[in-house]
């Protein structure tokens, strides 16, 4: 096994898992309870993903800034979209590193490793598009700001 493996079990929440839930399998039965389910989904990776709490905060500080400097609607629009974005591809990468570890009961396997380093390259590529993307919109009128305030 590679050294930057550990074969420790990582412990579990067990406040966010719900080992019993009775009928887990069915669909939900309302909207309410599909919206439900996914909340937990996102409470989850919160409480559990530190990567995900970065991107949260990241993109609350973005927006604020686009608002702050006051950016256009559809601007502060894109920077939403792309930090939607970004959120997405970590919670598709929680729920893949998830399955990928129930499937090989957290021991090393080559095809584990592609699927949960792909993974983790989507999260890369949509947060670097998001880097882009809000520097793009941000920086323009921040250095202005910033010329304007210090005469820079």
């Amino acid at each position: 096994m590679p050294p930057e493996l550990s074969t420790e079990t990582p412990p579990r929440p067990t406040k966010l898992l719900q080992p019993n839930r009775e009928y887990a399998w069915r669909v939900a039965t309302s909207l309410a309870i599909s919206f439900k389910y996914a909340w937990a989904g996102v409470q989850y990776a919160f409480q559990t993903q530190r990567n995900f709490r970065i991107h949260v905060v990241v993109g609350t500080l973005a927006i604020a800034l686009g608002i702050f400097l006051q950016l256009t609607r559809v601007e502060i629009a894109i920077i939403g979209l792309t930090i939607g974005a970004v959120l997405t591809m970590e919670l598709l990468n929680t729920a893949l590193e998830s399955v990928v570890d129930l499937t090989v009961k957290q021991t090393y396997h080559d095809l584990a490793k592609i699927a949960k380093d792909c993974a983790a390259g989507a999260v890369l590529i949509s947060a670097l598009a998001a880097v882009l993307v809000a520097g793009s919109l941000l920086l323009p009128p921040l250095v202005t700001l910033l010329i304007a305030t210090f005469g820079i």
